[in-house]
């Protein structure tokens, strides 16, 4: 009897999870489903890009995954059932299925979060995934010279979509309000970088100005001024995927499934958790933040996890750390904020030119790691440890 894996979502985390997989276990022994409701791979980190006018390339999950053993499923899933071990799902056509698991990779990751912030829902467009990328890409190939642009939020989704804004339509007036001052994470060089091609982009900053309304052609402010907003674009952070809140796992304050150092749910040893819906605990016990620089680690270590706890191997014990934040300025720009593990800036930061290759270079490299699900990947294919017939034949004995 094969060992059904079942992997949710197939962004960065999810594809590479089910791609290390089948690269780790031998395909007789193992049966792996990946569900997701799109067709093909969605860059997130360049829906910026797509909603501009750029082209992405496509890249089908059935030619990804042809021959490694994955099957892609497309389907929408409505909920999970931790305790008896099903998922359920919908197809295109309104049609519900059930699949049964043995092991649950829970990738489903996460969306815009309006914050509550009255009229957001209504009037704001988002970036977070494509379908939002796409209706903003509409709203603005329509929009005049002259109108008014404001991007709401200015972490790194807020800064990249603001310059790319600014540098795709110069004839439209782009503004960017920010709840502290702009940039305050980054290192001094950071900020001054930043603020130079801001200022040669033409972005005007609103800094410490917290939005309390979005209306179909304005935003209020804390301090009771509003700004004219022809578009609004939200990008106050990410709110994750709500089905796990609705299950018996373990989730956080947040949502996130609460995991051990190996990604498995801590209330539901046959789950495991990758991506924004895990809530890890990295460096000095602080949680890692909604990222690919966090999901495509958390896919390692779960997927080595999983395999090494199916053939009886050795559990993966690699620290999960932060390296730098890459941030896109447009095309000819970017920023590369070195950190420590825990995430915090340090002096070091490169700028520039330069910066920005670096950044497409990291762009494409992530998605290469996900559209190559087995290369890159060590070879070490074994057979799933079976218990005694007399016990269940589909479980695998635990390192």
């Amino acid at each position: 009897m094969q060992h059904r894996i079942i992997v949710l979502g197939a962004g960065y985390a999810g594809a590479v999870a089910a791609g290390r997989l089948a690269r780790r276990l031998r395909r007789e022994d193992v049966a792996i489903t990946l569900v997701d409701a799109e067709p093909d791979f969605v860059e997130r980190v360049r829906m910026h890009q797509l909603a501009v006018g750029r082209e992405l390339r496509p890249r089908p999950f059935g030619e990804m995954f042809a021959g490694t053993g994955v099957e892609p499923r497309r389907a929408t899933v409505t909920a999970v059932d931790a305790d008896r071990g099903t998922v359920t799902v919908t197809d295109g056509t309104g049609g519900t299925g059930r699949l049964t698991y043995d092991t649950l990779v829970y990738a489903l990751g996460s969306g815009w979060n309006t914050q509550g912030v009255p009229g957001t829902a209504e009037h704001a467009h988002e970036i977070a995934g494509r379908p939002g990328a796409l209706r903003l890409r509409e709203r603005l190939a329509g929009l005049e010279a002259g109108r008014s642009v404001v991007v709401v939020g200015g972490g790194l989704t807020g800064l990249e979509a603001a310059s790319e804004i600014a540098e795709s339509r110069p004839d439209l007036d782009v503004s960017l309000a920010a709840r502290g001052d702009l940039g305050d994470w980054l290192s001094a060089k950071g900020r001054r970088h930043l603020r130079e091609v801001f200022g040669r982009l033409g972005v005007t900053v609103h800094e410490r100005a917290s939005v309390t309304a979005v209306g179909a052609d304005r935003v209020t402010l804390a301090d009771g001024r509003s700004l004219p907003a022809a578009v609004t674009l939200w990008t106050t952070g990410f709110a994750v995927h709500p089905i796990a809140g609705a299950t018996t796992l373990k989730t956080g304050d947040d949502g996130r499934i609460v995991v051990d150092g190996t990604m498995r749910s801590v209330s539901h040893p046959d789950v495991y958790a990758v991506g924004d819906a895990a809530l890890v605990a990295g460096p000095g016990g602080k949680p890692l933040r909604m990222s690919c620089a966090s999901g495509v680690p958390t896919a390692w270590q779960a997927a080595d996890a999983i395999a090494a706890r199916l053939t009886g191997g050795k559990l993966p014990r690699t620290p999960l750390r932060y390296v730098n934040q890459c941030i896109s300025l447009g095309r000819k720009e970017g920023l590369i904020q070195y950190v420590t593990a825990d995430d915090r800036a340090v002096d070091a930061a490169l700028t520039g030119r330069l910066a920005a290759l670096y950044k497409e270079l990291v762009c494409k490299g992530a998605a290469w790691g996900v559209t190559h699900p087995t290369l890159g990947v060590p070879t070490r294919r074994r057979g799933v440890v079976r218990e005694p017939a007399a016990q269940d034949p589909a479980v695998g004995a635990a390192a």
